[in-house]
C-alpha cells in the first residue's frame, strides 16, 4: 500500500502504525478478520423476515426484537448450499418462511459491492425450530386449559344431520377440491357456505380466526369446518396460533377440522369438536353422519312398518276370532230364544183356558159365598145403619129444642152467643121447639117480649 505524502504538518498517511485502506482493501481486511475471528463459522438464532427467492438463491433477514431494539443480520442461501439443505428440511417437514424461528450456521461475509455485512448460510438446526414450535404450542394449550376453554367446543352437540356447513378454507386449493369432491360424490344435499380464507403466511392467523367467528355468528349453519392441505410443519403452525384456537373454543356451534396430513395435530385440532386427519376425511365424516342418520331413520321406519303390519295382522286375527265367537254365540242365543219363544207360545196357547177355568172357579166360590151369607150380611148392615141413625138423631137441633133448648138470633139471623152482640132496643128472635118468639132488648138486664 502506498499513498502520496503531503506536507501538512501531519504524520505520513502510509505510516504502518496508522495505515490508510482503499475500500476494497478494507473489505478484504474485514473478511480476513471475520475468518480469523470465526474460523469454524458461527451459529445464529433469530426470526426470518423478508424472505425472497432470486433465481436459485434465497435471501432473508434474521431479526431479533430485544429490549435494546431491533437487530438485523442479512442472510444469503446460495444454490449449492440450498440443494444440500433441502433434504434435511424435507425430512423434518420444514420450509423456510417469514416468521419462522431458526438456528442457522454460516460464515460471516462483508460484501464489498453493497457494503453490507451478512451471513452465508451453510446449515440449519431443525430441532431448534421444532422445539420453538412445540414450546409456543404448549404455551397456548396451557392458557386455554387455565381459562377453561380447552374443551368448550366439544360441549356443543353436533346435529345428527349436519347438512348446512360453513367452510373455512382457501378456495381453489387441493384441500378445497378434495373436500368439495367428496361432498359432491356423496349425493347428499349439503349446503356449503364457504369463506375464501388465507390459510398460510402473513395474516393467516387473523384471517382464519375472523372467518370462524363470522360463520359461527350465522343462524343458518349446523357446524363450521376448517380445512387445509398438507405442508411444512412451520406452515401448519399457523393453526397452533392462539387467535384461531380462541375462535374455535368460543364458537357457539361445533367446529370440525381437517388440517394437513394424517401425522399432523395442531392446537386447532385439540380444541375442535371433532378433529379429522385430512380435508377428505372431514367431508367423509359429515357424509357418514348423515348417511348413518338416514340408515337409522330407514331402519326405524321399517321397524315401525313391520310392527304396524304385525299388530294389524294380530288385530285382524283377534277380530276374526271374536267375530266367529260372536257369530257362534249369536246363533246359539237365537236358537235359545227360539226355544224360549216356542215355549212361551205354547204357554200362551194354554194360559187362556187355564185362566178362564181358574176365573170360573173363583166366580163360583164367590157366588156360593154370596148365596150362603146374604141374610147375615143384610142384618149386619141394618144394625150398622140403625146405629148411625141414632147418632144422627142425637145431633138433630129439633130434638135438642124439644128437650128445652132454644136458639136466639139477631134481626140479621146471626146466632147470639154473647151479650156483646146486641144493643138496647134491638129486635131478636128466639126459636123454641113449637114456635118462634120476637123480643126487644131493654137495657142490660134482659129482653122483654
Amino acid at each position: 500500500m502506498s499513498q502520496p505524502a503531503f506536507d501538512f504538518g501531519d504524520e505520513p498517511n502510509d505510516d504502518p502504525t496508522n495505515p490508510t485502506y482503499t475500500v476494497g482493501e478494507l473489505a478484504a481486511a474485514i473478511n480476513e478478520q471475520l475468518r480469523r475471528g470465526f474460523t469454524d463459522g458461527v451459529w445464529v438464532r433469530g426470526e426470518i423476515d423478508g424472505l425472497r427467492n432470486s433465481g436459485p438463491h434465497t435471501y432473508f433477514a434474521l431479526v431479533e426484537h430485544g429490549d435494546a431494539g431491533k437487530a438485523v443480520l442479512n442472510v444469503s442461501l446460495f444454490a449449492p448450499m440450498k440443494r444440500n439443505l433441502t433434504p434435511l428440511l424435507k425430512r423434518h417437514r420444514l420450509d423456510l418462511a417469514n416468521g419462522m424461528k431458526v438456528r442457522i450456521f454460516g460464515h460471516l461475509d462483508y460484501y464489498a459491492p453493497n457494503g453490507r455485512l451478512g451471513l452465508k448460510m451453510a446449515g440449519i438446526d431443525p430441532r431448534f425450530t421444532l422445539g420453538e414450535l412445540s414450546q409456543a404450542r404448549d404455551r397456548v394449550v396451557r392458557r386455554l386449559v387455565a381459562s377453561g376453554l380447552f374443551d368448550a367446543n366439544r360441549r356443543h352437540e353436533l346435529s345428527a344431520v349436519p347438512l348446512r356447513v360453513g367452510v373455512v378454507t382457501s378456495v381453489g386449493t387441493a384441500a378445497w377440491h378434495d373436500f368439495h369432491d367428496e361432498i359432491e360424490r356423496s349425493g347428499v344435499g349439503f349446503h356449503l357456505a364457504v369463506t375464501d380464507t388465507r390459510v398460510q403466511g402473513e395474516w393467516a392467523q387473523e384471517s382464519v380466526a375472523a372467518s370462524i367467528r363470522t360463520l359461527s355468528a350465522r343462524s343458518d349453519i349446523d357446524c363450521v369446518v376448517v380445512i387445509r392441505g398438507g405442508g411444512a410443519r412451520n406452515e401448519l403452525a399457523t393453526f397452533d396460533a392462539e387467535p384461531i384456537a380462541l375462535a374455535i373454543a368460543m364458537s357457539r356451534m361445533p367446529v370440525l377440522t381437517g388440517l394437513g396430513h394424517e401425522i399432523d395435530r395442531s392446537v386447532a385440532d385439540e380444541v375442535a369438536h371433532t378433529a379429522l386427519k385430512t380435508p377428505t376425511a372431514c367431508a367423509a365424516h359429515l357424509v357418514d353422519r348423515v348417511a348413518r342418520y338416514r340408515d337409522e331413520a330407514e331402519a326405524r321406519w321399517s321397524a315401525i312398518v313391520e310392527a304396524a303390519t304385525r299388530d294389524s295382522e294380530a288385530a285382524w286375527t283377534r277380530l276374526a276370532d271374536r267375530a266367529h265367537r260372536v257369530a257362534r254365540r249369536t246363533h246359539a242365543a237365537v236358537e235359545r230364544a227360539d226355544e224360549r219363544l216356542t215355549t212361551r207360545i205354547q204357554r200362551l196357547r194354554l194360559a187362556p183356558t187355564q185362566q178362564l177355568r181358574l176365573a170360573g172357579a173363583g166366580i163360583d166360590r164367590r157366588r156360593q159365598v154370596v148365596v150362603s151369607r146374604p141374610s147375615a150380611v143384610i142384618d149386619s148392615e141394618e144394625r150398622r145403619l140403625d146405629a148411625v141413625a141414632a147418632r144422627v138423631a142425637t145431633l138433630d137441633p129439633a130434638n135438642l129444642l124439644r128437650r128445652g133448648w132454644s136458639i136466639t138470633r139477631t134481626a140479621d139471623g146471626e146466632v147470639i152467643r154473647s151479650v156483646d152482640q146486641i144493643v138496647d132496643g134491638e129486635m131478636i128472635t128466639t126459636r123454641v121447639a113449637d114456635g118462634t118468639l120476637m123480643s126487644r132488648v131493654d137495657g142490660n138486664d134482659g129482653a122483654t117480649p
